[in-house]
């Protein structure tokens, strides 16, 4: 159960964090962040999981996450960092 709340609550924060990427015109970032995020991050982690630490469809699951994860917290880096005031000038 601890599993399925983390992934609910990643995949939330990660699905709003893309429609506001999605929005601002940024498709070409955020496809690079979906990318990094998911091939450089979660599938590692999952195979490592899942393979090395012999957990299943378990360690799948956590390392789908990691990756959520990973691309929710580098959206919301660029969100934050972003001059809101400069970008509705555009």
């Amino acid at each position: 159960m601890p599993v399925l709340a983390i992934s609910n609550v990643m995949d939330g924060v990660q699905g709003v964090l893309s429609g506001v990427v999605r929005g601002c015109g940024w498709q070409k970032m955020g496809t690079l962040v979906n990318l990094g995020a998911y091939y450089l991050v979660g599938l590692p982690c999952a195979v490592t999981l899942t393979f090395v630490y012999n957990l299943g469809g378990k360690g799948l699951w956590i390392g789908i996450i990691c990756g959520s994860g990973v691309h929710a917290l580098s959206l919301l880096v660029i969100t934050t960092r972003t001059n809101w005031v400069l970008e509705v000038r555009h």
